[in-house]
C-alpha cells in the first residue's frame, strides 16, 4: 500500500478548523483521529476543471452501500475515481448527513464570535467549506454533499437517522489513495447530528505517503464491476491528459 512507512509530510489540524490542498495522483492521505470523537468534513474537486467534483449519489449507488470503508472508492460526477479507501480502522464513515451551519451551531452550542474569542470562536462546516473554496474562485454554487470521516450514522426501522456517539477512538485512521490529482477541501467541525454539550474541538493529524503502484487485483478496483469501469474511465482521462 505504501512505498515507505515514513510520511512525506504530516501536521496536526486543530478541531473546529479548515484547510485545503491538492493531493497528487499516486499518493495516500492518512487521517488520524488524535484524541477520539473527531469529525472531518471533506469535499473533492478536479483542480484542472473544478466543475468535476465528488458525487455522493453515484458513489453510494455504484457500490450498493450507505457508508464508506475499505474497498470503496469516491466517485466524481464524471464517473471517475478521485480516491480509494485502502485502509480503515473503523469500518464506517458517514456519507449522507451533510455539514453544520451557523444556525445549527448556535442552537446547540451557543454563539461565540471572533471578536469575543479570537481563534477560539465557534466555526461551522458550511462557512469553513466556503472559506476554503473562495481561495480557488469557487463558492456556494460549487458546494456538494460531503463525506464525514470518523462519524457513524445509522437508521431505525422508520428510516430516521441516528448519530452513534463514541464511534471513533484515539488513533483511529483512514487511508485514502488518490487516483487523480484532486483538490481536497476539509474541516474539523462537529458532525451536524452530534449531541449538544461542550463545543467539540477534536484535532486530526494528517500524513502524506507515496503509494505503491495499483495492482490488477487491487481490492478497490475489483470490489464490484462498477469500480472496474470507474478505474478504466480514470485511466482514459490520464491517457488524454
Amino acid at each position: 500500500m505504501f512505498q515507505s512507512d515514513t510520511p512525506l509530510y504530516e501536521d496536526l489540524l486543530p478541531g473546529g478548523a479548515h484547510w485545503s490542498f491538492v493531493m497528487k495522483r499516486g499518493h495516500i492521505l492518512r487521517l488520524i483521529d488524535e484524541n477520539g470523537g473527531a469529525n472531518v468534513g471533506m469535499l473533492l474537486y478536479n483542480p484542472v476543471s473544478p466543475l468535476e467534483r465528488y458525487n455522493m449519489p453515484d458513489t453510494l449507488k455504484a457500490q450498493h452501500t450507505f457508508h464508506l470503508t475499505t474497498g470503496h472508492v469516491l466517485y466524481s460526477d464524471m464517473g471517475r475515481v478521485f480516491c480509494s479507501v485502502v485502509g480503515d480502522s473503523l469500518g464506517w464513515h458517514d456519507t449522507v448527513c451533510g455539514t453544520s451551519n451557523a444556525g445549527l451551531v448556535e442552537r446547540k452550542w451557543g454563539r461565540k464570535t471572533y471578536q469575543e474569542a479570537h481563534n477560539d470562536y465557534y466555526r461551522n462546516g458550511l462557512d469553513c467549506f466556503l472559506n476554503e473554496l473562495g481561495k480557488y474562485g469557487l463558492g456556494k454554487k460549487d458546494l456538494a454533499a460531503n463525506v464525514n470521516w470518523f462519524s457513524k450514522v445509522v437508521t431505525d426501522a422508520e428510516g430516521n437517522l441516528r448519530y452513534v456517539p463514541d464511534h471513533s477512538s484515539a488513533g483511529s485512521h483512514v487511508d485514502l489513495r488518490f487516483e487523480m490529482d484532486t483538490l481536497v477541501v476539509l474541516h474539523t467541525c462537529a458532525h451536524p447530528l452530534a449531541p449538544a454539550g461542550d463545543y467539540p474541538r477534536q484535532p486530526v493529524r494528517y500524513q502524506f505517503f507515496e503509494a505503491a503502484p495499483v495492482a490488477e487485483d487491487d481490492a478497490c478496483k475489483t470490489s464490484c464491476p462498477e469500480n472496474s469501469r470507474g478505474f478504466a474511465n480514470t485511466a482514459l482521462y490520464h491517457l488524454m491528459h
